[in-house]
């Protein structure tokens, strides 16, 4: 057994403490935004943010569910959403990544280029709308919200400079046992992407979960069930509208939920996803590859 010094143990304590309060400048903000969605407003006015619910009440909840077919409309439109664009970004990004660092691939570094060129240089959101609506007619189509966020640049390049770890001798071992391209990426590689897989997987479902700007773009009101994030957002807005309409110099809205309906919007939005991380932790480690190919 190592023996600990004072100044071992004085360490120890001392990044124990440091987490602990790391930790609790992490949890603070959920617990405020949970207890003030479950307060009245006027008290929250009064009084401002608690970690304790001030005179609890559900009425910024009942604001947002009292269409409860459009809500739930909305969470079935996101998860299959999220779900399916997840499986399909994870299968592109990864193939991507994969063949842009085989060193028999011709046109590797040219495609790299382009990628990489994309990242930098946007053609502005005019040409981007007109080629959505006039050219691909995605307009009131969830194809205009699914199909964006299937891969960025940005996540190629992670994903291929996660690739460059593992060893070039698993392809050419799988090539010399007579398997195909799909073959050895399928069984070789891809059980070594793991934590990349998981890492990239974690962004795309954030990107699909709280994506509203594309729904905002593409999708009318001819569209009966919206992405949550965005029909959490006409939501809220329409309140701040009502609120702040001629109808508010007649009416007293001393009681209307606003502050505590954005933070009843937050809990609704935030809480699945949150259940992701648990499954997806695990992953978060480096040197998965080690011992793949013994010299």
């Amino acid at each position: 057994m190592v023996r600990r010094t004072t100044s071992d143990r004085f360490v120890e304590h001392l990044a124990v403490l440091v987490i602990l309060a790391y930790t609790i400048l992490c949890v603070v903000p959920f617990l405020l935004i949970i207890a003030t969605s479950f307060s009245a407003e006027e008290v929250v006015r009064l009084n401002g943010f608690s970690i304790v619910p001030q005179s609890p009440s559900l009425e910024a909840y009942k604001m947002i569910f009292q269409n409860g077919g459009v809500i739930l409309g909305a969470y079935i439109v996101t998860i299959l959403m999220t779900g399916i664009g997840t499986l399909l970004g994870l299968s592109i990004i990864s193939m991507t990544g994969y063949a842009l660092n085989r060193q028999d691939f011709p046109f590797r570094n040219g495609i790299s280029f382009f990628i990489y060129f994309a990242s930098l240089f946007s053609a502005g959101l005019a040409p981007y709308y007109l080629l959505m609506v006039r050219t691909y007619h995605l307009k009131d189509n969830y194809l205009a919200v699914l199909l964006p966020l299937l891969m960025s640049p940005w996540l190629i390049i992670l994903m291929k400079n996660y690739v460059k770890s593992v060893p070039y001798e698993l392809t050419e071992a799988g090539k010399i046992d007579g398997a195909g391209d799909f073959t050895i990426f399928v069984r070789l590689i891809l059980p070594m992407l793991k934590p990349a897989l998981a890492t990239i997987g974690l962004f795309l479902a954030l990107g699909y979960w709280n994506e509203w700007y594309q729904s905002s773009l593409f999708l009318s009101a001819r569209v009966t069930y919206k992405p949550l994030q965005y029909m959490l957002y006409q939501i809220v807005n329409q309140a701040q509208y009502l609120k702040n309409s001629i109808a508010g110099a007649y009416v007293d809205f001393s009681d209307f939920p606003q502050e505590t309906l954005k933070m009843a919007t937050a809990v609704v939005a935030t809480g699945p996803i949150v259940m992701v991380y648990p499954f997806v932790q695990k992953y978060f480690i480096s040197g998965i590859t080690v011992g793949a190919v013994k010299g």
